[in-house]
């Protein structure tokens, strides 16, 4: 197992469709053992496959809390199949770094997909799980949390985030070099 580096907005491959796994086999099932970690790792609750440059349509899932047992849950090739209800939910994103914005979204969703050996399942979400599975699948369709803003939210995050990344450049080059 591995932590991967994740992508921060605005990098290319965040805007990018994920294609399906063709056969969930020992690749993907390393592949889903290194997001977890890097999920963790980072801290999220969810990690999508092209957040770390793969275009695969996996991703993981953990909402337990601090005090509970881990509940990892693993999508590939999910597929919402029903949605219904509304909700706004404070969410960030492992590619937003700090930053934490109102979404709303469906509060109850089924999502049909693959598990980690390659066996289907249908889960019925609500609350936080259901706004995970619908944040991560947004990935997975190139569709990012700051799509989901108005036009003057959306101005001020893409302002922060650019600061953000202006800071982070400039520390890197006034790091000496080896």
């Amino acid at each position: 197992m591995a932590v991967r580096e994740i992508l921060t907005y605005p990098h290319p491959n965040l805007r990018k469709a994920a294609q399906p796994v063709e056969r969930v086999d020992d690749e993907i099932r390393k592949l889903v053992e290194d997001m977890a970690e890097t999920m963790y790792a980072a801290p999220g609750v969810g990690l999508a496959a092209n957040q770390i440059g793969v275009l695969k349509r996996v991703f993981v899932i953990d909402t337990a809390t601090d005090d509970e047992p881990s509940q990892l849950r693993v999508f590939i090739n999910p597929e919402i199949i029903e949605a219904n209800g509304t909700q706004t939910w404070s969410e960030g994103c492992l590619s937003f770094p700090g930053a934490s914005e109102d979404i709303k979204r469906a509060e109850q969703v089924v999502v049909r997909a693959l598990d980690a050996e390659g066996q289907p399942f249908e889960l019925e979400a609500h609350g936080l799980l259901a706004v995970a599975i619908q944040h991560e699948n947004d990935h997975l369709d190139g569709v990012l949390m700051i799509d989901k803003l108005n036009a003057l939210k959306r101005r001020l995050l893409s302002s922060k985030l650019a600061k953000q990344a202006k800071a982070r450049s400039s520390a890197d080059s006034e790091q000496p070099r080896v």
